[in-house]
Order: structure tokens, then C-alpha cells, then sequence
């Protein structure tokens, strides 16, 4: 499974909500389990959404290597940001949809989460720095952004690791 890259209309389109009781359908179980998988093999991946592999819904998952906590979901279904703090920050970003582009998206330090996780339970969860970067992006995915479209200073690394200003 191949994640897609800029260019591709399906990256900027909003995704479609999954229905609750469709949380635990064989397609959803298996989208998810095809994510953790295309993730696991992406040692630069934090997250992916399911608009980058070409599935247009709202859902997107964290990598489990990021965080060590046990009790921490890493599955979010139809996820909304429902708080933000005022505070922001310049923070660096790239993303698996635009390869060796890199660049400063100016991001909340904080925001908090309400989704479903992959057994349809309802959660909320805060978090800060990394945290809320990842959340933030995230939920950009599934709304048809991509950060380049918001970011300051890119910059592309190319394969002699050099970079230059874009």
C-alpha cells in the first residue's frame, strides 16, 4: 500500500464521517489494520490519516512508538478539536503525503480531542506540544489540508541529506 502524495485530489478533499455503528464493520477493522501496518513500516511517520493510503473517511492513527503509555488510544474515528489554546507556536513539520519537504506551521501548544476509538467508545484527550502538532495535522488531513498550504521556511532535503530553500 502506497501513501499518496501531493497532487493527488483525494489529499485535498474532506473526508467522509464514519457511521457509529460502522466502527466495528469489516472494512473499518481492516482500514485500521492496514494503517498500523503501512505505519509500523515508516520509521519518519508520527501518524497517518486514512485519505493518505486513499480512503476517504475520518479517521487517522498514531504510531505506537511515539508513546510509550499503555493506556493511550491510538486509533481516533471522526475526530473534532474541541478546544485550542491561544497560544501558538512556529513549530517544524513534514508529512508523509509531501516526502523531504519540511517547513513551520504555526500550531496551538495545547488543544484537546474528542473522538471514537476503534471499539466505538467515546473519548477526550488533551495534549500538548508533539501532541497537539500531531492532532492538529491530522485533523488538517482529513479536511483536504495539507501543511505545506499553511507553512512559512520550507525547505526540501534531498537524498545527500542537503537542504535547500524552497
Amino acid at each position: 500500500m502506497e501513501i499518496l502524495q501531493k497532487g493527488n485530489p483525494l489529499l485535498n478533499k474532506k473526508a467522509s464521517e464514519i457511521k457509529p455503528d460502522d466502527i466495528s464493520s469489516t472494512q473499518i477493522k481492516d482500514l485500521i489494520k492496514e494503517m498500523k501496518e503501512v505505519l509500523s513500516k515508516k520509521n519518519d511517520g508520527a501518524a497517518l490519516a486514512a485519505p493518505q493510503i486513499g480512503k476517504s473517511f475520518r479517521l487517522f492513527i498514531i504510531s505506537e512508538s511515539i508513546f510509550d503509555s499503555e493506556d493511550f488510544n491510538t486509533v481516533f474515528i471522526n475526530p473534532k478539536i474541541i478546544e485550542q489554546s491561544e497560544e501558538k507556536e512556529w513549530m517544524e513539520e513534514g508529512c508523509l503525503s509531501v516526502k523531504g519537504i519540511y517547513g513551520k506551521v504555526n500550531r496551538s501548544t495545547s488543544c484537546t480531542i474528542r473522538a471514537y476509538d476503534e471499539n466505538g467508545e467515546i473519548f477526550t484527550k488533551k495534549g500538548y506540544g508533539l501532541m497537539s502538532q500531531i492532532f492538529q495535522h491530522e485533523v488538517d488531513h482529513l479536511n483536504g489540508i495539507l501543511f505545506i498550504e499553511k507553512a512559512k521556511d520550507l525547505f526540501q532535503v534531498d537524498d545527500e541529506n542537503q537542504n535547500k530553500k524552497l
